[in-house]
Formats: C-alpha cells, sequence, structure tokens
C-alpha cells in the first residue's frame, strides 16, 4: 500500500502488479495470492508486454474505493518512453480486460475491503 497526495488530501492505493522495463522485473503483490493463477499469467503477460512496447514503468493499481487503475510512468530522462503509445495501449488494454478488470474489482471489494453489499447487488 502506498499514499498519494492529490490536492491536499492524502489517498491510499494498493498496488495489484506491475513492470518496470528498466529493471526487467516483474511485480505482483502477495496479499492478492488468492486470485487464480489463470489470472495471475494473465496479469504477468499484459504488465510485461505493455512495458516492453513502449517502456517505463506499468501499474495496476486499487484506490481506496476499490477502482481499480492502469498507470504508465516514465523516468524523465527516457526518450524512448512512447507517451503517446502507452496512453492508446491503456485504452486498449481497458477495452480488451473490460471483463477481467471489472472482476478483479469486484474481487477486491469482497476480499479486501469486505464489501458483501456488492453481492447482494449482483443477486437483485
Amino acid at each position: 500500500m502506498f499514499d498519494r497526495q492529490v490536492d491536499g488530501m492524502e489517498e491510499k492505493r494498493i498496488v495489484l502488479c506491475g513492470a518496470n522495463a528498466y529493471e526487467q522485473k516483474y511485480y505482483f503483490n502477495s496479499k492478492f495470492a488468492g486470485i487464480p493463477e489463470s489470472i495471475k499469467e494473465e496479469l504477468h503477460v499484459i504488465c510485461v508486454l505493455f512495458t516492453e512496447e513502449v517502456g517505463g514503468i506499468f501499474t495496476i493499481v486499487f484506490d481506496e474505493d476499490g477502482t481499480i487503475l492502469l498507470e504508465t510512468d516514465a523516468d524523465e530522462d527516457d526518450l524512448l518512453y512512447d507517451e503517446i503509445g502507452s496512453g492508446l495501449l491503456v485504452g486498449e488494454v481497458r477495452r480488451n480486460r473490460q471483463e477481467l478488470l471489472e472482476s478483479l474489482q469486484l474481487y477486491y471489494r469482497v476480499f479486501i475491503l469486505h464489501d458483501r453489499s456488492v453481492l447482494e447487488e449482483d443477486e437483485r
């Protein structure tokens, strides 16, 4: 979990996973060990392919209310980072993996935030 300042307010966020092109590393948060292996593998592929294509650092993060965020960043002096391509690729991942991202949000709300009301809404 990490904190971030937004408009003078502290925002708590939890990283699900990410890849770093500079260190050629992938990270998966062990707090989410209950996620099925096939989903973990899919997330691994998404993150690594993202950084191989545009460079920089790509992370999938949950904000404090359980909304999933796809974030990309790069070192200031990285001339090879494709900022336009990264924005386009984030949109493509959102479109092509919409069901996966929605399922991860549900998982986060139920198993991490312990919000059972989400399940009750689905039953209605």
